[in-house]
């Protein structure tokens, strides 16, 4: 194997090297192994009871960091390409990741919407590993933040607690399906790449407006729902969306509610050739709640995303983005 030259190379390699050795010794999936070896990294020590030669090669892993040097970013994307490596074994289809590069996109669409704030609440409802989350913490470093996540899936959860205290970044986070009751003060910004599929408890769909008329409820829709009621009047929601999501038969009562509910300001399809095929496609979809300050525009900012690795190109869609922000919503 070569020798990693970068930071995110050397943390990479002693996360993914130490993760394996308890994957091995514990018999546990690389996943949560991954959040053991986390652990193990923000404590400083093994913490894990194991046998005294694995945990020797692991306190050689851990001495072979220093976060002294290490970014915020660094971190996370280290980590990203562990938990993308732990993805592809998992059969979980809960278990998949936003990509870095719309994660901070997404970050970029944030600072836009907040610039005008000293001080910014955010919550995602399905915040998964952490990764779209703290990708935005991180791009919002001038700010005052305080963030929650929720999230069903326990693995997810702990992976998501470990990379925010690796980052040292402080998000509140619940074990919990965000359906589900909830008792949170409502934030300036939601943001979540949106779990897609049927809501299995069909008696707590049922107090949802976008609940089926008849069979399951998609997950999707009620977590829009869920999250216009977590929003504050006049704050904004992005969301990671299906591309189909407004071709089902209950797309109609979607329509309807977000008229309603929220101001539609944009819709960015992603490249295509970020996805296996088409049926996978997704797109960032960019909502205000209705309140006495939120601004219609004229327009709305649509758009079909070049390729990110196509840098000519994103800086002139950037520069056109920047552009409708200011002409449309007064935002520089």
């Amino acid at each position: 194997m070569l020798e990693p030259k970068t930071n995110i190379e050397k943390l990479f390699v002693a996360i993914d090297e130490s993760a394996e050795l308890l994957k091995e010794e514990l018999d546990i999936t690389y996943l949560e192994a991954l959040a053991d070896a986390g652990e193990n990294l923000f404590q400083g020590e093994v913490v894990q009871e194991i046998s005294s030669a694995t945990k020797k090669q692991l306190e050689s892993r851990l001495a072979q960091i220093d976060f002294e040097v290490l970014h915020k970013e660094e971190v996370r994307k280290a980590l990203q390409l562990a938990v993308l490596k732990g993805m592809k074994e998992a059969t979980q289809p809960n278990h998949a990741l936003t990509p870095d590069t719309v994660a901070i996109f997404i970050s970029y669409l944030v600072n836009k919407i907040t610039s005008k704030k000293e001080e910014v609440t955010i919550g995602d409802p399905a915040v998964g590993t952490g990764n779209l989350l703290t990708a935005v913490l991180n791009g919002l470093q001038k700010k005052k933040v305080k963030s929650y996540g929720l999230e069903a899936d326990e693995t997810l959860l702990h992976l998501a607690f470990v990379s925010a205290n690796l980052q040292e970044q402080q998000i509140e986070l619940y074990h919990q399906d965000s359906i589900r009751p909830l008792s949170l003060a409502p934030v300036d910004v939601i943001l979540s790449d949106l779990p897609v599929g049927y809501y299995p408890n069909e008696e707590i769909a049922f107090q949802y407006e976008l609940k089926a008329k008849e069979g399951r409820s998609f997950v999707h829709h009620l977590m829009i729902e869920k999250s216009v009621e977590l929003t504050k009047e006049n704050g904004y929601l992005i969301f990671l969306i299906p591309n189909f999501l407004f071709e089902s038969d209950q797309a109609p009562a979607l329509n309807a509610y977000l008229k309603e509910k929220t101001i539609i300001l944009g819709l960015l399809q992603l490249p295509q050739t970020m996805f296996k095929n088409a049926q996978h496609g997704k797109s960032i979809l960019i909502l205000q709640k209705k309140g006495d300050e939120a601004v219609q525009p004229r327009q709305a900012l649509l758009a079909d995303m070049p390729s990110f690795s196509r840098q000519d190109a994103l800086a002139d869609m950037l520069k056109q983005i920047d552009r409708w922000f200011e002409e449309e919503l007064n935002i520089s």
